[in-house]
Formats: C-alpha cells, sequence, structure tokens
C-alpha cells in the first residue's frame, strides 16, 4: 500500500537552478525507502518537498503533485502546520531546544495543548523508546539536553518528532556527524519504526543505504534514475549510472 504518490514532480530554485526533473514514485507504508546519490541530485529538496520546508527557501516554480493519502499536499489551500506534525522531519546536524530532555519532548505536545501530566510523561517515556534512548536518559531526565552526546542529541531529536505522532517521519543525514556506535542504534531504531512509521531516509553514505532500505531511489542531477526494492536495486542495478555509483566508479 502507498502512502506517497509523487506524480510528475519538477522543482526550480529562483537562481534558475533546476533541482528536480519530472520525478514521478510511490513511498511505500510501513517501509523505508531511501533516496541516495551524489551531492546536488535533489534528495533534500525531494525531502523538504513532502512537508513543504522548501516553502521556506526561494523557489520560482514547483510542478506536478504529491499525494499523501490521496490528497495533494502542494495544494495552497493546504494547512502546512497541520502537515508538518503529520510528516516530521529529523536534519542531519541535531539541534535540542535549551531545556531538559523531558521539556525537549514535551513542548511541541504543549504548543498543541496538551497539558496533561500523565499524558507528557507517557508520550516523553514511549517516544525515547522508540528512538532508542530510553534506557541512556530515564533517570537524567530534567538534565539539560545540551549536555547529552552528538549520537544522544540526534536521538533526542527523532523522539522529539515521534512524540508528536507523526505518519511519516522524514531523515536527511541524521547520521553523518555519529561514530559507528550511534549510527547502527539509529539504524536499529528505524528498522523498529517502520513497524509503525513511513520512514524515507537520505542516507550518508551507499553502504548505509544498502544496510536500511526496504526500498531504494537513485537521483543524480535532479532525475530519478532507479527506482526499486532495494535488494534488487542494490544486487542488479538495471541502469549503468546506478551500477557506477554503487561500486564506486563514480561519486
Amino acid at each position: 500500500m502507498n502512502k506517497i504518490v509523487i506524480e510528475n514532480l519538477s522543482l526550480q530554485y529562483s537562481d534558475g537552478t533546476e533541482s528536480l526533473r519530472d520525478i514521478s514514485m510511490s513511498i511505500r507504508t510501513n517501509a523505508i525507502t531511501v533516496l541516495f546519490g551524489p551531492a546536488g541530485g535533489g534528495k533534500s529538496t525531494l525531502l523538504r518537498c513532502l512537508n513543504r520546508l522548501n516553502d521556506l527557501t526561494e523557489v520560482k516554480a514547483v510542478g506536478g503533485q504529491i499525494l499523501l493519502d490521496g490528497e495533494n499536499i502542494l495544494d495552497p489551500g493546504t494547512d502546512t502546520i497541520a502537515l508538518r506534525r503529520k510528516v516530521g522531519m529529523v536534519f542531519a546536524r541535531p539541534v535540542v531546544l535549551p531545556m531538559s530532555i523531558r521539556q525537549n519532548l514535551t513542548y511541541g505536545l504543549e504548543l498543541a495543548g496538551e497539558k496533561r501530566k500523565s499524558r507528557l510523561d507517557e508520550a516523553v517515556e514511549r517516544s525515547l523508546k522508540l528512538a532508542a534512548i530510553w534506557e541512556e536518559v530515564k533517570d537524567r531526565l530534567d538534565d539539560p539536553a545540551i549536555a547529552l552526546s552528538g549520537g544522544q542529541q540526534q536521538r533526542i531529536c527523532l523522539a522529539r518528532v515521534l512524540a508528536l505522532q507523526p505518519e511519516v517521519i522524514l531523515l536527511d543525514e541524521p547520521t553523518s556527524g555519529l561514530d559507528p556506535i550511534s549510527t547502527g542504534k539509529v539504524e536499529t531504531a528505524l528498522q523498529e519504526l517502520k513497524k509503525e512509521y513511513t520512514v524515507i531516509l537520505v542516507p550518508h553514505s551507499v553502504q548505509q543505504a544498502g544496510r536500511t532500505a526496504d526500498y531504494a531511489a537513485f537521483f543524480l542531477q535532479g532525475e530519478l534514475v532507479e527506482y526499486n526494492d532495494g535488494k534488487s536495486l542494490f544486487t542488479t542495478p538495471k541502469d549503468k549510472r546506478t551500477e557506477d555509483y554503487i561500486t564506486g566508479r563514480f561519486g
């Protein structure tokens, strides 16, 4: 079953740069879909289109449509605040709020009107467990989040998104600055998260793409070159450009 259907999506920035050219693909529910390829290929731009974060950049023209549960989110009447609760995003560089670990997770819920302590406590524990960091921080929830390591901060940022119970999680190179152990913990968490959520990941390496992908899409200079289930794409790619990139001949 498809959670998102992208049809003929094109995007051009105000400086004339064409970041996406006629992209059509479907994102499966409860799976990890990986967008990979060289820098400047349009992966992060596509990710930002999926919750309208590109509205905040200098975009000249957007064409096509993105259907989330059958609704075109590029429609001018879309409630972008509601959309971003439904489609949460975790960025490459973890930015924790200057608050306690607990407050980092409850802040968004309180803004949305949740005041019941029992519900807030429940959300904190649930999201920290899903982000695979509960055991590390459960006895220090009132400590400042900034005191945590980089890998822990990244998982706090993931938990903060999860606290709002989105349906789709977007991750833009979430492990690019992390050590191998922290990277492994994030990747393990993603395998659990896909049971409840639809996950779309821009990985920081081809190796990570191969390890995590249920489905994989190879992007090159704004073009979707190839899209298939992860196993097929990484073992028997159909396009020579995909094969050359996976085997390290370029990129």
